[in-house]
C-alpha cells in the first residue's frame, strides 16, 4: 500500500512539473531590444513591431491554458496573425529574418506546429 502511495504521488508530482513546463514553453520573453538591433528597425517599424509582438505573447500565454487538442491550431492561427501584422511593416529581407527568428524560437521551444 505504501508503495502505490508513494507512486502515484510521484505520478502527480511528475504531471505537475510537465504542465508547469509546458506553461513555460508559451511564455514568450522577446528582447525587443535585440530584436530591433537584429533587423535594424527604424522608429516607426520598432513601435508596430512590439504591438505585434506583445500580441503574439499574450495570444501565447492564452493558448498556453486551452487543451492539447487544440493548441496546434491555436499556435498556427497565432503565428499567421503575427506574420500578417508583420509582413506589411518590415521590408523583404527584414521579414525573412524575422521568420527565420519567429521558427527558431517555436522549435526550440518544442511547439513546431
Amino acid at each position: 500500500m505504501m508503495l502505490m502511495m508513494s507512486m502515484t504521488s510521484a505520478f502527480a508530482d511528475n504531471e505537475e512539473n510537465n504542465s508547469v513546463n509546458s506553461t513555460n514553453a508559451y511564455e514568450m520573453n522577446i528582447s525587443m531590444h535585440s530584436l530591433g538591433r537584429t533587423l535594424n528597425l527604424n522608429r516607426d517599424q520598432y513601435d508596430f513591431v512590439e504591438d505585434a509582438i506583445n500580441a503574439f505573447c499574450a495570444d501565447m500565454m492564452s493558448i498556453a491554458t486551452t487543451d492539447n487538442a487544440d493548441r496546434k491550431a491555436m499556435i498556427r492561427s497565432a503565428v499567421q496573425k503575427n506574420l500578417s501584422y508583420t509582413h506589411g511593416i518590415l521590408n523583404k529581407a527584414q521579414f525573412r529574418k524575422y521568420v527565420m527568428l519567429l521558427n527558431a524560437t517555436l522549435n526550440n521551444r518544442g511547439l513546431n506546429f
